[in-house]
């Protein structure tokens, strides 16, 4: 039997936390930080550690990690949240480059912090393959390394034999390889960076929403907090909040994960090193191997609710389980009949160029990060240093990267953009039929449309 929903497999593993007390009655705060997420902490954290005498309040509308932070595939990805295009036409190829290396700079940070604040969260880094499986997908993934190295990013080439020794997947032609990647199991990631934040003295108020932000104010239904800044660390439930439904999307992403498999299995699947695993489908898939013994494989099924809406506790529809399933057992043949334990599914924010952004408006106090569009638990650690930076007031190498103060158009109204989402995905699912049961060797025209019409680069 398939446990669907109850927010994530990551919690069943550990257990939903009791809820911390909601704020009680107005209050005044140096700092207030809306959303007890990754991105939340993450600025709590450093803020508190580069200045022990602020006062910072953080406002949750469920509990720490409810959202994204606990519901994620386990990639800490040095991938970047958006295009390096559309970052270079701001800030030039350097930009790119310092961006891409401050992302590397974040996987490795988020692995020492977990050390010296003692999360164990099983995470290895041992790097991420992404595969091509189709005849169509070699080409498109030759042309992504080469365009990557272009731009100074260390991700190589592998040819079929060097793919399958890693990992067996089936009907492997290549894949490409980059060290900056690490598993994690995520609410283990969550749960203990909440608890190194209340040590440092920043009280969490769980169960508390915030319906509205304006400058300086943060409003609740128990009380409103006053702040010289308020960063809203909302990420995919930002269309929540008065004034803001368009500017973010609220993308959904379901995952499954399989009964732990027995060592017959893993012996014809290989995959010793825990490496993440990802493929060049257009409606693409992501994977890991969990500490456990398991396989937790994820996308995007169906992907958008009408008018911004996201579910309360990760309810995942049959027909997406299905594909999920179907997707492991063509990918990896060894795991046909595997049991699959758990669905669960979450939202992520994509921002209308898909490329994420952090910033502060000092004159309101304002800040903001957020729109990683599925690369945001790496991503989360650069907002939180970088946030940190712009609410002291200094001016760093973090706070000159491309993605800071970026601001775009807000989406479509309704129905637009609803029909413009689940058209997008209906047309990536097309091309990737075409490209594998129609047996096509280049890329489907169908797909470059949807590119297109996403605006996706």
């Amino acid at each position: 039997m398939t446990l669907n929903g109850g927010v994530s497999h990551w919690y069943r593993e550990i257990g939903l936390p009791a809820r911390r007390p909601p704020l009680d009655g107005s209050t005044e705060a140096d700092v207030c930080v809306v959303g007890a997420g990754y991105t939340g902490l993450w600025t709590a954290y450093y803020l508190k550690k580069a200045d022990p005498g602020l006062r910072i309040v953080i406002l949750e509308r469920e509990f720490a990690g409810y959202g994204a932070s606990g519901r994620n595939g386990g990639w800490i990805t040095a991938a970047l949240a958006g295009s390096r295009r559309r970052f270079a036409a701001t800030h030039g190829r350097q930009g790119v480059i310092r961006l891409q290396r401050a992302m590397n700079a974040a996987v490795d940070e988020i692995i020492a912090v977990a050390a010296a604040e003692n999360i164990e969260a099983d995470i290895v880094k041992n790097g991420m393959l992404r595969v091509a499986h189709a005849p169509a997908q070699l080409p498109r993934l030759r042309a992504q390394v080469t365009a990557a190295q272009a731009w100074d990013d260390d991700v190589v080439l592998l040819d079929a034999e060097e793919t399958v020794a890693r990992i067996g997947v089936a009907g492997a032609l290549g894949a490409s390889f980059t060290p900056h990647c690490a598993r994690v199991q995520p609410a283990k990631l969550v749960r203990g960076l909440a608890r190194a934040v209340e040590r440092l003295g920043v009280p969490i108020h769980e169960s508390t929403p915030v319906t509205r932000i304006a400058p300086h104010t943060a409003e609740t239904p128990y009380g409103t907090v006053r702040a010289s800044y308020v960063i809203r660390a909302t990420e995919g439930f930002t269309a929540g909040l008065a004034g803001e439904r368009r500017t973010w999307l609220p993308m959904n992403s379901s995952l499954i994960v399989t009964e732990p498999l027995p060592g017959q299995v893993w012996d014809r699947i290989g995959w010793a090193g825990e490496e993440l695993l990802g493929d060049m489908s257009h409606a693409y898939i992501y994977a890991q191997r969990t500490a456990d013994g398991r396989i937790a494989i994820g996308g995007r099924g169906r992907p958008y609710r009408f008018g911004s809406r996201t579910d309360s506790d990760g309810r995942t529809h049959a027909s997406t389980v299905r594909q999920l399933r179907d997707a492991l057992a063509r990918l990896l043949p060894a795991t046909l009949g595997a049991g699959i334990a758990h669905a669960w599914s979450g939202v992520l924010g994509v921002p209308r160029d898909w490329c994420s952004t952090a910033g502060l408006d000092r004159r309101t106090g304002l800040g903001w990060a957020g729109g990683y569009v599925g690369h945001g638990v790496a991503t989360t650690n650069l907002a939180g240093r970088t946030l940190r930076d712009l609410v002291l007031g200094d001016e760093t190498e973090l706070t000159g990267l491309p993605w800071v103060g970026r601001r775009v158009r807000r989406w479509e109204p309704e129905p637009l953009r609803w029909l413009g989402v689940r058209g997008m995905y209906a047309a990536y699912r097309e091309a990737d039929r075409q490209e594998t049961a129609g047996g096509r060797v280049t890329t489907s025209p169908v797909a470059k449309v949807a590119d297109w019409v996403a605006r996706r680069e």
